[in-house]
């Protein structure tokens, strides 16, 4: 029985426990209450300051995860492109590879292929490590296993072009040094002009079939079947610092360049579609040409990285893209240039709807062209990127944002150090201080993107071109003895860290003093609802400085130019020294093979009604309208009767 002195402490203590219970959950509720308050305003103050300060993170430990993971391989002895097939092809054999047409390899197919015509090519050509062999085909499965298999045997291969001409094919032999040719079956009939001048140089050269009726050239097919598919027991190691391949710079200007690709910028750009969130159980539609880097280090390379399928395309074609997607299964697909705006500007098919695609990955996408795409063609992740085939600086829009090719925030930096330096308006070369160092571009200022040549952003130069390797670096930038890759391409840096493509110096043309950006001129009409492609340029006027604004457009089906309206659109968007002058109509854009916008040509042949049989218009600002170019205007605009 409990007394009373007993009960008084029992209720004395529970009534001073009780208290402090009430205390503690007072504290303890004003702690959470004012950790959550300060947790909200730094979130806050973090989305006022740094709106994209996650999606920066968790990009840069992508790229940090991917880099370890690489780390590991290169460990395991895994080091350079040709490893990282042949580890998929051990790991996962019987996985599909490459699907063309009706034709399925898997993995272990064309590692098996590809040592045939490695022993081919080293019984029959007598050909071995550090010997330079052009490669000439279509899109093919058998381009694939001959590049693998002249790799095997540690040879350098240069991708060439297969639409340039004879005096352009003779260069690029001449540049790069090669001494053998492999040319596709259904591509021999185009040597003809230039097989006696092949001959005269001494170079070897095959073809894949089992017949050729030209004399003097060794066919491939009918050796390859006889031969082994396996495995070389002395295949070359290669040191990732040296040189892979040599890729010619399409270019819009002048002879194409051979870029020299190291085996340490080929493994770096196998990361690409991972970093866009590709994945291993996806099926990759690739239909860019092999020969351009996009397609085959990016594309095919992303694919081996991945462990996953190329669904490999002879050429691109608008109206068959969306029904190869959905027949196929297809989850990625690569883009360049205007490839996009030729699947908006296609008639609405069923398959646009229906298909399974998730990632669209590439460059050169305009703004104008994303908006619509985005529209139309479903829940799809466009990963917009810039890179280079010859260095290794570049950027990916991992963001939901139109627009942008990238960021270039702290944590962007951390991975690939760059800047963007002020430039002289006329000249485009780098302000220089009167210490002769260079000077950064601010935010919202176009400037020339630079970055600094090291380790992970080697330069090997252009083969054959001391003049144009030097020409592209730049020293003493920031401090005495520094060195730098100029990439040649003007970007902006907005205030959120954004990062956007204005042109390429070369494209960019100056007038009235100031500098017309043909990239952002080219968007900005593209927006009208009668215009279908718009190419921006400039052309010579005498009597003027500079150069004055021209536009090759194409008119939309069953629409016609309306140059009132399109008067006032320049009104309301562009500055009057943007504004183009002419107006040149045409049925077609001509564009490079990765589809960029020739402008070469255009500018040659100028405003002059002789020299342009399309149709030709002029800015008549009297009457705010463009009215057509006759032979007497194009005279009174050139004598100075007309001024502009």
């Amino acid at each position: 029985m409990v007394n009373i002195s007993e009960r008084y402490k029992l209720t004395f203590f529970g009534e001073r426990t009780y208290t402090v219970c009430v205390k503690m959950m007072v504290w303890i509720t004003w702690m959470f209450t004012t950790f959550a308050a300060g947790l909200f305003a730094i979130l806050v103050f973090q989305r006022m300051t740094y709106p994209f300060f996650w999606e920066d993170l968790i990009y840069y430990l992508n790229l940090r995860k991917v880099g370890k993971a690489l780390k590991s391989r290169m460990q395991r002895g895994v080091i350079t492109y040709l490893d990282s097939f042949l580890y998929q092809a051990k790991k996962m054999p019987d996985k599909a590879f490459i699907v063309f047409g009706g034709q399925t390899l898997t993995y272990q197919d064309v590692d098996k292929r590809s040592n045939q015509f490695a022993k081919v090519f080293r019984t029959e050509g007598g050909l071995k490590k550090g010997d330079i062999v052009a490669l000439l085909m279509s899109n093919e499965p058998d381009f694939i296993c001959v590049w693998f298999g002249l790799s095997k045997l540690g040879c350098e291969v240069a991708f060439l072009n297969f639409n340039i001409k004879s005096k352009s094919l003779l260069y690029c032999f001449e540049s790069c040094g090669a001494k053998s040719l492999v040319v596709g079956a259904d591509l021999v009939s185009s040597l003809g002009e230039v097989l006696p001048s092949l001959k005269e140089n001494a170079i070897e050269v095959w073809v894949t079939d089992i017949g050729c009726p030209h004399e003097g050239v060794n066919t491939l097919l009918d050796k390859v079947e006889q031969a082994s598919d396996m495995t070389l027991p002395d295949c070359p190691r290669a040191d990732l610092m040296s040189n892979f391949l040599f890729i010619f710079t399409s270019g819009t200007t002048g002879l194409p360049k051979a870029a020299r690709v190291g085996h340490l910028k080929a493994v770096m750009c196998m990361a690409f579609l991972r970093l866009c969130g590709a994945r291993s159980d996806d099926n990759i539609y690739i239909t860019l040409p092999l020969y351009h880097m996009t397609a085959s280090l990016l594309g095919i390379g992303g694919c081996i990285q991945l462990g996953a399928t190329c669904i490999l395309k002879n050429k691109f074609s608008a109206s068959q893209f969306w029904k190869d997607c959905v027949k196929h299964n297809v989850s990625v697909f690569q883009y360049v240039g205007e490839l996009c705006r030729y699947l908006v500007n296609q008639p609405v098919v069923p398959e646009e709807r229906a298909h399974k695609v998730r990632v669209a990955a590439g460059s050169g996408l305009r703004a104008d062209v994303w908006r619509e795409f985005a529209r139309r063609f479903g829940k799809i992740n466009v990963r917009e990127a810039y890179g280079l085939t010859e260095a290794s600086i570049g950027f990916v829009n991992y963001t939901n944002e139109i627009g942008p090719i990238g960021r270039a925030g702290y944590f962007n930096k951390l991975n690939m150090p760059f800047e963007f330096l002020s430039c002289d308006p006329q000249t485009y070369e780098p302000i220089r201080t009167d210490s002769g160092r260079c000077v950064k571009a601010n935010k919202g200022e176009t400037g020339l993107l630079v970055a600094p040549v090291s380790v992970m952003n080697p330069f090997l130069g252009y083969a054959g071109n001391t003049l144009q390797s030097e020409k592209k670096l730049l020293r003493d930038v920031f401090k005495e003895g520094d060195l730098y890759f100029n990439t040649g391409d003007l970007m902006l840096q907005d205030h959120r860290d954004f990062v956007y493509f204005r042109d390429r110096i070369g494209d960019t043309f100056r007038w009235k003093g100031e500098n017309v950006a043909t990239t952002e001129v080219s968007e900005i009409l593209g927006s009208l609802e009668f215009l279908q492609e718009v190419n921006v340029y400039g052309v010579t006027v005498p009597g003027y400085e500079g150069r004055a604004g021209m536009a090759a457009v194409v008119l939309k089906m069953d629409q016609k130019l309306d140059g009132k309206k399109l008067y006032n659109h320049l009104v309301q968007s562009l500055p009057a020294y943007s504004w183009p002058w002419f107006l040149r109509i045409q049925t077609s854009i001509d564009v490079t093979e990765t589809f960029k916008q020739q402008k070469r040509k255009l500018v040659q042949e100028g405003f002059s009604p002789e020299a342009v049989q399309e149709s030709l218009y002029f800015l008549d600002l009297s009457q705010r309208d463009y009215v057509p170019l006759t032979q007497s205007l194009h005279d009174d605009i050139v004598s100075g009767k007309i001024r502009l």
